[in-house]
């Protein structure tokens, strides 16, 4: 048998697939299993243990090189070897837990017999389903996305009898961690602590100011062995709030990649965190999470299991799901308080202590 995953991106949305891809190997032992993905994310599953096969799509390299550039043929080439691979395989199942255009488009060129996913009628789904030979009846959004995905293997008589993740990072992404830890002179003795500040919407940030004032206090009064995490991007931002600190917290923003981010999650005592991909890669890694939540549903796409915590500051148009505020203020993550987030982790403290 031949199992198609298509999940391009993001990187949360990645992670909350991953209970499904063990799901599928646990009721199909022996089939090859291949997952269509988007190359940001696609250093998450490459190696994975219940995966066969990984297709990566540079969609938007492709296109731009396409467009504008001086090799547009050589990237018309990559694309069209794209679907060659993509095409050169029979799946006997192929799942879309994008539902979007970009994911229904790679799905109606596979070829296949059974090409499963959710009916219209749900959210953003950008008419995907109209590229499926078998649709799910579509269920609540406001379910957690991972719960969701779970429902629609089930619908196609996939059992998910529990949840894991098995986030393929090796020994050797765990020796590179506690080198940069070292080098960083991070480890001598204090609480393990990652703040990861950044998230790619605007409305999403919590000030700058508030992150240095959170992440002095918990140098000073909790002995925390506290560092920055994020990625390249990131680094600015990062640096700035270090530049409001009193105290000194190393700068990781860039220098790990996404299974080194696991292996540093794991020797982590907990992750303070916006809405981001990292907040998820934390919860897979069973380190708590302490996430600031505006604009978005945790119990949409909160940090999923238990000993996590959210915080929200209740403002009545939240959530709005905006990358803009209709506003101008968001207020939704502003009015999220330092002493906030003090609480949480003095809880999170206590309770690992129990």
């Amino acid at each position: 048998m031949n199992i198609l995953i298509i999940k391009l991106s993001a990187i949360g949305d990645v992670i909350h697939t991953l209970p499904v891809l063990n799901a599928l190997r646990r009721h199909y032992p022996h089939a090859r299993i291949t997952w269509l993905i988007e190359e940001t994310a696609a250093s998450l599953i490459e190696g994975h243990p219940a995966l066969d096969r990984v297709i990566v799509s540079q969609r938007k390299r492709w296109f731009k090189g396409m467009l504008k550039g001086p090799d547009r043929a050589g990237h018309f080439a990559h694309f069209l070897s794209f679907i060659r691979t993509l095409r050169d395989t029979r799946y006997d199942l192929i799942f879309d837990f994008q539902q979007l255009l970009k994911s229904g488009v790679p799905m109606w060129l596979a070829k296949g017999g059974r090409k499963i996913g959710f009916d219209r009628g749900m959210e953003h789904m950008e008419h995907s389903h109209i590229f499926l030979t078998e649709r799910i009846p579509p269920v609540s959004m406001e379910i957690h996305a991972l719960r969701r995905y779970l429902m629609l293997a089930e619908a196609a008589g996939v059992p998910c009898t529990h949840i894991e993740y098995r986030i393929p990072f090796q020994e050797a992404d765990r020796r590179k961690v506690g080198e940069l830890l070292k080098n960083e002179g991070i480890g001598r003795g204090g609480i393990p602590v990652a703040v990861n500040p950044v998230a790619q919407w605007d409305t999403k940030l919590w000030p700058e100011e508030k992150f240095a004032e959170l992440a002095d206090r918990l140098i000073k009064d909790f002995n925390a062995d506290l560092f920055f995490t994020g990625g390249p991007a990131d680094i600015p931002a990062v640096e700035a709030i270090g530049s409001r600190m009193s105290c000194h917290a190393p700068n990781l923003a860039g220098k790990t990649d996404l299974k080194m981010l696991s292996a540093l999650y794991e020797r982590t005592a907990f992750v303070i965190s916006t809405d981001t991909g990292p907040m998820h890669l934390s919860a897979a890694t069973d380190t708590p999470v302490i996430a600031m939540f505006g604009p978005t549903a945790p119990w949409r796409t909160g940090p999923f299991g238990a000993g996590h915590t959210v915080i929200r500051s209740g403002m009545e148009c939240s959530p709005c799901f905006k990358r803009k505020c209709r506003r101008g203020d968001t207020a939704c993550m502003k009015n999220i308080c330092v002493e906030d987030v003090i609480k949480a982790v003095r809880k999170t403290i206590k309770t690992e202590q129990e």
